[in-house]
């Protein structure tokens, strides 16, 4: 079956060879240059190269309006396609992850060590309050009362 399909091939090809070459010869007749003089060779030279030319210009407008036309199609089958709806959303899974592999995702290999996070919070020292020491409330008394007393506050308030 391989080599039916391979000779039908092979015999498409020389059709087509064949086919092109019959056209060739009906469309482009042969060139008698035998006779002729250098003149006469210039000028069928610059006839030949205004024709290529012509041909070179018809060639790059027909590829340039194939270029658009290929573009305004792919628009117009984008839109087709947008106005249809088809566009599906996939639906998101919940992934749990742990803050180093999260650094790890999003920093990539720079981060090897998992980072302690709490290395880098601030501590606070709590000050302690001064307690004073408690002691019998009469002799405080006492020893606060008349002139020494006061004179005691006044320093201490200073």
């Amino acid at each position: 079956m391989l080599k039916k399909a391979m000779s039908m091939l092979e015999n498409d090809k020389q059709i087509k060879k064949d086919e092109r070459e019959r056209t060739l010869a009906e469309r482009v007749p042969s060139l008698q240059m035998s006779g002729m003089s250098l003149q006469d060779l210039q000028n069928l030279c610059k006839e030949l190269h205004q024709k290529i030319d012509v041909v070179d210009e018809e060639r790059y407008d027909i590829d340039a309006k194939v270029t658009k036309n290929d573009t305004e199609i792919q628009n117009l089958s984008q839109k087709i396609f947008e106005l249809k709806g088809k566009m599906k959303r996939p639906n998101l899974k919940r992934v749990r992850v742990s803050a180093d592999a999260m650094l790890g995702a999003l920093l990539g290999s720079k981060v090897k060590e998992s980072v302690d996070f709490k290395a880098n919070l601030k501590t606070v020292k709590k000050e302690e309050e001064k307690k004073e020491e408690v002691t019998d409330w009469r002799k405080n008394v006492d020893a606060m009362s008349g002139m020494e007393g006061r004179k005691k506050l006044f320093d201490a308030g200073q």
